[in-house]
């Protein structure tokens, strides 16, 4: 069996996640390939992510390539968590991940109704309210929750989603609807209301991304497309980490894998994992480089074993939910943290002895990220220990 060593590994993801300066780039499109998708819970996460991998590119180049080349949509996906992907992936994602979650989320939404209001047939009462704020979206083009709930009265309704709970407060069903309608491919997160970390978007029609809407994709061949992706972006990986980054069942994991040629690799370790059959050529290691990267990036939220690059830093740099906050990297290594504080300065904290090159090294990229930023301030929306003590 092949072996592929952690230190293998490291050298693929510096050059491949281009975190290594020579594979660095200004465009925004071509970073976010080379992660498959970007994480964007925290919207600052998707322009601190392409700032970490590109050379002179600021958030400027962020906002045209979502919002005027249009070459990057915002959706919910693998384990319902945002991401910014490009649109060309949109339709695989959709068929292997979206049109399920919109299913579920249409259920959920369903019974908070009829457990908390009057309404008879809900179903049916839903499928009119989607139907009647689509039609509103693409009256206006573009609009914000308000609007639509303005235009469009049964988005008004009052739910009570815990009935005779002294906690529960009548809850409006417009943004439940509108998120309905986003899982099924038929509606958009556009620009934001304020600043590129605001999370509070404008709705638009998919038609204004994909002129023909979303092109259908069979399930199965979606699903193996992008695990393809994923194996090339992350591989080698164990099985375990690619139905983790999925959020899948095992039987859809093993079916897509059962489309693709893989290999079984030697990890170290007494662990197993998977590559693509045509991608076991040894990596090139780059000259040792440094990045901050910044909290929920995907480099590191792309697995679910991380023991490989992460080490014993775990507790500083994790929230309890599993959400990694802001980390500073040196060749292939997670080695410290680092945080935005109220004035601007970026604080980086090293956990471990990396030499005086590799301060250095971070010191420039603490820079860097500080030019980034400018006069904006970002807080992660979920706060890890360091990140607490780097800023208190």
């Amino acid at each position: 069996m092949r072996s592929m060593t952690p230190a293998e590994r490291r050298a693929r993801l510096a050059l491949r996640h281009r975190l290594a300066p020579q594979a660095r780039t200004d465009d925004v499109l071509e970073i976010a390939r080379s992660m498959v998708v970007l994480h964007a819970t925290d919207p600052a996460t998707v322009y601190l992510s392409v700032a970490a991998r590109s050379v002179e590119a600021g958030p400027g180049a962020v906002e045209r390539a979502l919002y005027d080349d249009r070459t990057l949509l915002r959706m919910l996906a693998m384990r319902r968590t945002m991401f910014v992907a490009p649109t060309e992936l949109v339709p695989v994602l959709q068929a292997s991940t979206a049109d399920g979650l919109a299913a579920r989320q249409r259920a959920t939404y369903s019974r908070l109704i009829e457990r908390g209001s009057d309404i008879a047939d809900v179903p049916a009462w839903f499928a009119e309210a989607a139907e009647a704020a689509h039609a509103a979206l693409l009256a206006r083009g573009e609009a914000t929750g308000a609007q639509l709930s303005a235009d469009v009265p049964v988005l008004r309704t009052q739910v009570d989603p815990a009935p005779g709970k002294s906690y529960s407060r009548p809850t409006g069903v417009t943004t439940w609807v509108l998120v309905t309608l986003g899982c099924e491919g038929r509606i958009v997160r556009g620009r934001p209301n304020g600043s590129w970390v605001s999370s509070q978007y404008r709705w638009a029609p998919v038609e204004a991304w994909l002129p023909g809407g979303i092109a259908e994709v069979p399930a199965a061949e979606a699903r193996a497309n992008l695990v393809r992706r994923w194996l090339r972006a992350f591989g080698p990986a164990p099985v375990a980490d690619l139905k983790w980054w999925t959020g899948w069942n095992a039987g859809d994991v093993k079916k897509a894998l059962a489309l693709l040629d893989v290999t079984e690799v030697d990890l170290g370790g007494g662990a197993t994992g998977i590559v693509l059959s045509d991608d076991l050529e040894p990596a090139a290691g780059p000259e040792p480089w440094a990045a901050l990267l910044p909290a929920l990036d995907p480099t590191p939220m792309g697995w679910q074993e991380r023991g490989w690059f992460l080490g014993g830093h775990g507790p500083a740099l994790f929230d309890r939910s599993g959400n990694i906050g802001p980390s500073v990297w040196w060749d292939g290594r997670v080695v410290g943290g680092w945080a935005q504080r109220a004035d601007g300065e970026i604080a980086v904290r090293v956990l471990e002895d990396v030499g005086a090159d590799a301060e250095a090294a971070i010191e420039r990229e603490a820079a860097r990220m500080s030019a980034w930023y400018g006069g904006v301030r970002a807080t992660p929306r979920f706060r890890t220990p360091l990140e607490r003590e780097l800023t208190s």
